[in-house]
């Protein structure tokens, strides 16, 4: 396993200049029309994710957690706190492709030149550090639309009519703490979960470029994109959802965490409670969501770089 980490799958030379190897702006237009699609094809998936993670046994799986969100709220409760990541989301993978890129490029000291894939893992996980600053005030203000429902508002909750009511509500309230509600619980989770996404999705594609084009990953379509973005989708969960759980639970808290030791303090709530299933609450459809919404992403990314770079 180390040594698969030390090196590249395929020789140097079999392994063509990347679509993205020039950067620049071209990452924050890749990526932001990336992060829209994402957001467009997982969004419904997500919400029954955030809502098992905050209602606990509160649901006795994803189909039923489903199934009483449209009964009680409609198609549209799917879709609640969408405005967040969708407005958010173009910014956010924007600079998480461009500091991506970026970390390539501080490692290898050039974009010709195929990074191994350890030198992947360490740029995702640079990445997911600089994508924090705006992931999680926008997962935060997510997070707190999709739980909020006919049940909470009945029980004397709020009612927020979007997320500009709420970041104006929660800034009003607790300042700049309440803005960047969880930052650190974020972080934790995105360092982890940014290097297994890149490299499960690096490592897949460039098996397929060798299986179906010649070691060419330029040559690659859609499909053998999707698929890759697929795999590193899977990765991203399976490297990350504990603290996903964590994170959740602390950004619908009643006030915004002091210090550090909040993560810790999370996770020992969780495992009194619920045990070590607590922490995989909602994992299933995090990862049915992420084929096709991690396969989306990477492929609009690709091809959009590819047009990008192409264009005259």
């Amino acid at each position: 396993m180390s040594e698969s980490l030390s090196v590249s799958v395929l020789p140097e030379e079999a392994v063509p200049k990347r679509s993205g190897a020039n950067g620049g702006w071209k990452d924050f237009v890749a990526g932001s029309l990336a992060g829209a699609a994402q957001v467009a094809v997982g969004h419904p998936l997500d919400t029954i994710k955030v809502r098992m993670q905050i209602g606990g046994a509160a649901f006795s799986g994803p189909i039923d957690c489903l199934a009483r969100t449209v009964r009680s709220e409609g198609i549209r409760g799917l879709y609640k706190g969408m405005a967040s990541p969708l407005a958010g989301c173009a910014a956010v993978n924007s600079l998480l492709f461009w500091a991506y890129s970026y970390g390539k490029f501080a490692q290898t000291g050039s974009l010709d030149v195929t990074p191994t894939l350890g030198q992947i893992a360490i740029a995702g996980a640079g990445a997911g550090i600089v994508n924090s600053i705006l992931a999680s005030p926008v997962e935060l203000i997510k997070v707190r639309l999709q739980v909020q429902n006919s049940t909470s508002i009945a029980a004397g909750a709020a009612l927020f009519r979007g997320p500009v009511h709420l970041a104006t509500h929660l800034a009003q309230q607790f300042g700049v703490r309440g803005i960047m509600w969880g930052f650190w619980a974020t972080v934790a989770r995105e360092v982890p979960a940014y290097a297994a996404f890149y490299t499960g999705f690096e490592f897949t594609k460039r098996r397929l470029a060798q299986a179906l084009a010649g070691g060419d990953s330029s040559k690659l379509g859609a499909v053998p994109l999707m698929c890759s973005g697929s795999v590193g989708g899977i990765c991203y969960w399976t490297a990350c959802y504990p603290l996903d759980v964590i994170k959740s639970r602390v950004q619908n808290a009643a006030a915004p965490p002091r210090g550090l030791g909040y993560i810790a303090s999370a996770a020992k709530d969780i495992m009194k409670e619920q045990g070590v299933k607590g922490f995989f609450r909602g994992y299933t459809p995090s990862v049915v969501r992420s084929i096709p919404a991690a396969g989306v992403t990477f492929a609009t990314y690709e091809l959009v770089m590819r047009a990008l770079n192409d264009a005259k």
